[in-house]
């Protein structure tokens, strides 16, 4: 089991499989990005050794990210063969926008379940926020994703002043009706768009205390164990349920069990830590399999505490879309 100088157990690597994505969502990028070529990314095969180092290591719950990871070549034999790994927990983050189309292909693949982006319900909100895509796409997706089996769904919705903080009642309100988890995040200032987290950003207080103005109290959750990073809340008698995710008002450090590989090759050792260690160089000019794992572990161990984003500190040398959130 990979293990931190603080005692905490890695179990939970997120990989990114590119840095590519056919959206452009305000908080996620600038509009004008340029990717990554394609030689500066882990090949598929690289890929699949260093996620087996990690599974050898001890961690059983992945979670596949991008950009957009259903942009990625070979993406279901890529969940196939980490699936045969035994994998208990294997997941996909994705903006739906191509998941009707794939749905079933990717649970037969051994796909577990889906994070869906959806960040307004309304179709001119959706676009500004995603500068491109269609609510109609995403939404189809989602219902695709549910009788594919690929459940429980969850909704991330990031919450943006100005942007979509008065639809949080509506993107609730779907918990009464769905037996998804509605989870609403803080925006968290990161790379060129951080000011921009920083002058946006609503507080998860702000929203509950919104989405309980509406619709009444909202009732807690039990068995929360405060390793999922989704304070989990319920509207009484509701399928559904609500979380909320406060990575800046309120940090879950202590429970934080979660390493990130990016499509480079990178390991990070906290989304909002500039800290990472290349993997994907060493790799090609020879390391063996060991030292791979070695490196990993040794690495592992200096996993920082937590952020510093009440000193308004935040990293600048990734912009969210490279590391996968």
């Amino acid at each position: 089991m990979l293990k931190d100088r603080f005692g905490r157990n890695l179990h939970y690597l997120r990989i990114s499989l590119t840095d590519a994505c056919n959206f452009r969502c305000v908080y996620c990028m600038p509009e004008h990005i340029r990717f990554k070529n394609k030689k500066e990314l882990m090949s598929n095969e690289e890929l699949l050794l260093l996620t087996r180092a990690f599974v050898d290591l001890g961690v059983d719950k992945i979670r596949l990210t991008g950009g957009e990871p259903m942009l990625r070549e070979g993406l279901t034999e890529i969940i196939s063969v980490i699936k045969g790994m035994g994998v208990g927990d294997l997941s996909m983050t994705t903006n739906g926008s191509m998941l009707a189309e794939v749905a079933e292909e990717l649970a037969e693949a051994g796909l577990d379940r889906v994070n869906v982006s959806l960040d307004s319900l309304d179709p001119a909100k959706f676009r500004k926020m995603t500068r491109r895509g269609s609510l109609r796409d995403v939404w189809e997706g989602i219902l695709a994703a549910e009788r594919a089996g690929l459940t429980p769904v969850k909704i991330n919705v990031v919450v943006v002043r100005g942007y979509n903080d008065d639809d949080v009642v509506d993107l609730a309100r779907l918990t009464l009706a769905h037996p998804w988890e509605v989870r609403f995040i803080e925006l968290m200032p990161l790379g060129s768009e951080g000011d921009f987290a920083l002058d946006s950003l609503v507080p998860s207080g702000e929203t509950k205390a919104r989405i309980e103005s509406a619709l009444g109290p909202l009732e807690a959750v039990p068995g929360y164990n405060g390793e999922d990073p989704s304070r989990p809340y319920r509207i009484p008698g509701a399928p559904g349920r609500l979380g909320f995710i406060s990575s800046v008002t309120a940090p879950f450090c202590a429970g934080c069990t979660r390493l990130r590989l990016t499509a480079d090759g990178k390991l990070r050792l906290c989304l909002l830590h500039e800290d990472e260690v290349d993997l994907l160089g060493p790799l090609r000019r020879g390391a063996s399999y060991d030292e791979i794992k070695e490196l990993i572990r040794k690495s592992a161990w200096n996993k920082p505490w937590g952020h510093r984003l009440e000193e308004s500190q935040f990293p600048l040398n990734r912009e969210m879309s490279q590391i996968g959130g």
